[in-house]
């Protein structure tokens, strides 16, 4: 039978293969892509096969193989699985699912750009200009202070920048030893650490020789030539040198 060369054949729905086919047939089952029926798909795509072979007999052969295919995947899907087949019928109808997920992708993007609004149709670019020259004239003032500060900030963005620090008078560690452990072959009584500083430290001295003092009065402590008492924390710190034990 053939056809008529007069007769007006419209085509629809747009479908450029079976996968296409395929795609239509998912969606009338109207779930979600990821989760339709592969067995069901099967039988409503021979369904369409061999009613579109009883309207016409030429019909393209990728239709008759992806039928074919269609149907070894279903009898892969009923049967027991055969460890020695590879791939699997399981992983066969994973990469049909993924192929159908990207075909309706590309269509709604498709779709996307055709409904777009087109230039001259829906938008209109902006004319063209009619020709008014513009004239910019520039009016500085700026007195010489101005200069000077504008020339600074230029200078210090450029300028490396140095930290100097100022010289301060510290008690060292060893002077602090010295004077402790002098101190302490003096006396044999308890008394504050406060005692065994210069008569002259004040201001940041006497806190640099109270700190080499307590670090000094460790050292000792640790040498046992001194012993070290204080009542609770943050109470004041005692020394004294330590006593031999009586026979």
């Amino acid at each position: 039978m053939t056809e008529d060369p007069a007769t007006l054949t419209l085509d629809l729905d747009g479908w450029e293969g079976p996968l296409d086919v395929l795609l239509a047939l998912a969606r009338n089952q109207k779930v979600d892509l990821k989760a339709i029926s592969i067995l069901a798909l099967v039988d409503q795509y021979l369904r369409f096969v061999e009613q579109a072979r009883a309207i016409k007999l030429e019909l393209a052969a990728d239709y008759l193989v992806m039928a074919a295919w269609l149907a070894y995947l279903k009898s892969g899907l009923l049967l027991p699985r055969d460890p020695e087949v590879e791939p699997n019928p399981e992983e066969l109808a994973l990469r049909l699912q993924l192929r159908l997920e990207r075909l309706s992708a590309m269509r709604e993007a498709g779709a996307r750009l055709v409904t777009r609004d087109r230039i001259g149709r829906d938008v209109f670019a902006r004319g063209a200009p009619e020709g008014l020259r513009t004239q910019r004239k520039a009016l500085w003032q700026a007195e010489i202070y101005d200069l000077i500060a504008a020339y600074g900030v230029i200078t210090a963005r450029t300028r490396p920048v140095m930290h100097v620090v100022a010289h301060r008078e510290v008690m060292t560690l060893e002077a602090a030893l010295e004077r402790v452990g002098r101190l302490l072959g003096i006396t044999m009584e308890w008394r504050t650490i406060e005692t065994f500083l210069p008569p002259a430290a004040v201001g940041l001295f006497r806190k640099s020789a109270l700190a080499s003092s307590f670090v000094a009065a460790l050292e000792l402590a640790k040498q046992g030539r001194a012993e070290l008492r204080q009542q609770s924390p943050f109470a004041p710190l005692y020394l004294r040198t330590p006593v031999e034990p009586r026979a």
